[in-house]
């Protein structure tokens, strides 16, 4: 079901509708958010830091993701103040105020924190401390974070171009775009790069994977077609960055479906029908797990996408993707909980608020910690049970 409120964009004009909700009727009933329920915690989850990092996302629908870098966690907030942070400690290494206008969070590589503006601006970062070492102007919004790597940072933007630049000054190597439906879901799916190729999902529903050297395309990959007799209906975005394991990636689209693609062909292994905006995650063992557009957490099995388990006791509490850590799989809440869920059956094995504000983003593993960031700036790192 598509939330009212979910952001869209039009690239045609300027006039045409910019939220779901301006397409219903204030008088379309809109079902409340499932009731936490009671359970018994099998541990007490404990928080090692967190701290403000700013203003936070200041909107409804902005995902300022932080970003792993090194034994560093950074994290922006919706007017460009950038702070890098200890992993393990949470103290403030250094904060460089940009003063720009962003709605996606900070990406990273070649020694390098990446910023993407409302503006079309790409701003790059000494990872050491934070002073600029470029910035470059692009066609349009950064709707999701820079990566680099190579000596190449890709970025996309709202217009369907995907722009390679130097990692050393900026300037542009090559150039990809694609045509962007006339209606699609505000936001764009970050690049991943793996190997020599950067893999993007789009809003037409296909997966491509670039070469990250000169831009050409290697493959590409239906996930979603578009059906239906609307244009809402025939919404089929890839929003939610794709995962990369062991030679596969795992993607997820919205009115699309689930699928697993070999990483050099791009041939599909296995796909299920699955709508989801949030995302999904993979990690050792036989299961992927992925937030479906109802907020059921599914554990599916990873070499046939048949359903293992599905937990439906977060229904509409717009969970975050989840986020393999250990035994169990993590996901944030609109209303700052997080939730550890096993993943052998399912259950609820711990929960604890962190914030007073809606969890978008998907939670960050590195080094033992678990790092959950809020739509109100805070940034909170747990100890992996």
């Amino acid at each position: 079901m598509l939330r009212k409120g979910i952001m869209l964009v039009s690239v045609f004009t300027l006039t045409a509708c910019g939220t779901v909700s301006e397409w219903l009727s204030d008088d379309v009933y809109e079902a409340p958010p499932a009731e936490l329920i009671e359970f018994t915690p099998e541990f007490t989850p404990v928080v090692v830091w967190s701290t403000d990092t700013g203003d936070g996302a200041g909107n409804d629908y902005s995902d300022l993701a932080a970003w792993i870098q090194g034994g560093s966690v950074v994290a922006i907030d919706n007017e460009g103040k950038v702070s890098s942070y200890d992993l393990k400690t949470g103290r403030q290494l250094w904060q460089a105020d940009l003063d720009v206008s962003v709605t996606t969070g900070v990406g990273g590589g070649d020694g390098l924190i990446i910023v993407g503006t409302q503006e079309g601006q790409v701003l790059a970062l000494n990872e050491n401390n934070g002073e600029l070492r470029w910035k470059h102007q692009l066609s349009s919004e950064v709707l999701a974070p820079p990566k680099g790597a190579m000596g190449v940072v890709v970025a996309r933007t709202a217009d369907g171009r995907m722009s390679g630049l130097s990692s050393t000054d900026g300037q542009v190597l090559w150039s990809y775009q694609r045509s962007v439906p006339l209606l699609s879901l505000r936001g764009a799916s970050a690049p991943v790069l793996a190997d020599d190729k950067v893999i993007a999902g789009y809003a037409n529903g296909k997966l491509v994977a670039l070469s990250l050297t000169d831009g050409k395309v290697i493959w590409e990959q239906s996930v979603a077609v578009p059906r239906g007799r609307t244009e809402l209906d025939r919404l089929v975005d890839i929003d939610s960055e794709p995962v990369v394991r062991d030679g596969k990636i795992y993607v997820v689209a919205y009115h699309g479906q689930i699928a697993v693609l070999d990483l050099s062909n791009g041939r599909k292994l296995w796909s299920r029908d699955m709508s989801s905006r949030s995302g999904l995650d993979a990690a050792e063992g036989n299961a992927v797990y992925v937030s479906d557009d109802s907020d059921y957490v599914w554990a599916l099995q990873k070499g046939s996408g048949d359903a293992l388990w599905r937990q439906t006791r977060l229904l509409r509490r717009k969970t975050t993707a989840p986020a393999v850590v250990g035994k169990h799989v993590l996901v944030g809440d609109f209303e700052g909980y997080v939730h550890w869920i096993s993943r052998d059956d399912g259950r609820f094995v711990a929960r604890l608020k962190v914030a007073n504000d809606n969890i978008r983003s998907k939670p960050l593993v590195k080094e033992g910690l678990v790092f959950i960031t809020a739509a109100d700036g805070t940034l909170t790192a747990l100890r992996v049970q």
